[in-house]
């Protein structure tokens, strides 16, 4: 879903509200676009035919160069003429609204885009397929049965990690990251033991509770905040963290007492599997390596 968005608008949106029951993303890619087309127009910045267009825009869609010329996945712009944000939000609208999930596109008069999803739960999937940032570090898998080394330790010389190992209590927000990470593992293992499907695709309609909301509300800004140049790794894993261990207190992904194994249990066990991967991500770009127990 959000490669499909990506591909409309040019960078990934970015999730708005809590999500508790509207799932809506904002872009301002209209804004963008038409900035780019007046950068474009300007005497000297590109050539009608057969010269360098600027860097900044010649890799992207939808950055005419000058009179006449065709937009790609878009309209012509004659004679140089600039659409209005609220004319490039209202052509964009009306490509999203062909996006599979989709629900529906609201234009605001400044040339926002609101976009409302149907099942937001098909962000798991988006996450668990997504590439990582380019030129990231690959997550660093512990063996089994490893202890996180010594307090901080760090896999990317540039960073300092943001917390200390100790002490192992909630006032540390550390320690709840690397617990999240650890627990999301044990999770699908315990899940697993008792007969919930795990490690495949679930059906992401299941996961509408307010509590699986909440987890995917904070994992749609994964895609945003990589293509940033901050992206704020620490303050976004700490909110995670939260997030899915109160998920995990209030809307169990394991099967308690005589429940037996459910389609929502393996739907929360593979949200998890996400939110792990997320965690894992983040901790490296911290320079912390994620732990295997704690």
């Amino acid at each position: 879903m959000i490669e499909e968005l990506r591909g409309v608008l040019g960078a990934a949106p970015v999730p708005q509200g809590s999500w508790e029951r509207d799932a809506c993303f904002v872009s301002t890619a209209a804004l963008r676009k038409t900035a780019l087309r007046k950068t474009a127009a300007l005497p000297g910045t590109a050539a009608l035919r057969g010269a360098a267009a600027l860097p900044e825009t010649s890799a992207l869609p939808e950055t005419s160069a000058l009179s006449g010329t065709a937009v790609p996945g878009g309209t012509a712009v004659p004679g140089g003429t600039a659409e209005s944000p609220a004319e490039a939000a209202e052509r964009l609208a009306t490509r999203l609204r062909a996006v599979p999930g989709v629900r529906r596109v609201d234009v605001r008069p400044n040339g926002f885009l609101v976009i409302g999803v149907a099942t937001p739960g098909r962000i798991v999937e988006d996450v668990l397929a997504s590439p990582r940032r380019p030129g990231a570090a690959p997550v660093a898998v512990p063996r089994p049965g490893a202890v996180h080394s010594q307090p901080g330790a760090a896999v990317s010389p540039q960073h300092a990690a943001p917390w200390p190992d100790f002490p192992r209590t909630w006032d540390n927000p550390g320690f709840a990251v690397r617990y999240a990470y650890v627990r999301a593992g044990a999770v699908r293992r315990w899940a697993g033991d008792l007969g919930v499907r795990t490690g495949v695709a679930a059906r992401p309609e299941l996961l509408d509770g307010p509590f699986d909301r909440a987890v995917l509300r904070v994992l749609a800004e994964l895609p945003s905040r990589r293509e940033s140049r901050d992206p704020g790794w620490a303050a976004y894993l700490e909110r995670l963290a939260e997030a899915y261990h109160t998920a995990v207190e209030r809307a169990s992904p394991i099967p308690m007492g005589d429940e037996p194994p459910s389609e929502v249990h393996a739907a929360r066990v593979r949200m998890g599997e996400a939110v792990r991967l997320v965690l894992g991500e983040g901790l490296v770009e911290l320079g912390v390596t994620p732990p295997g127990k704690i």
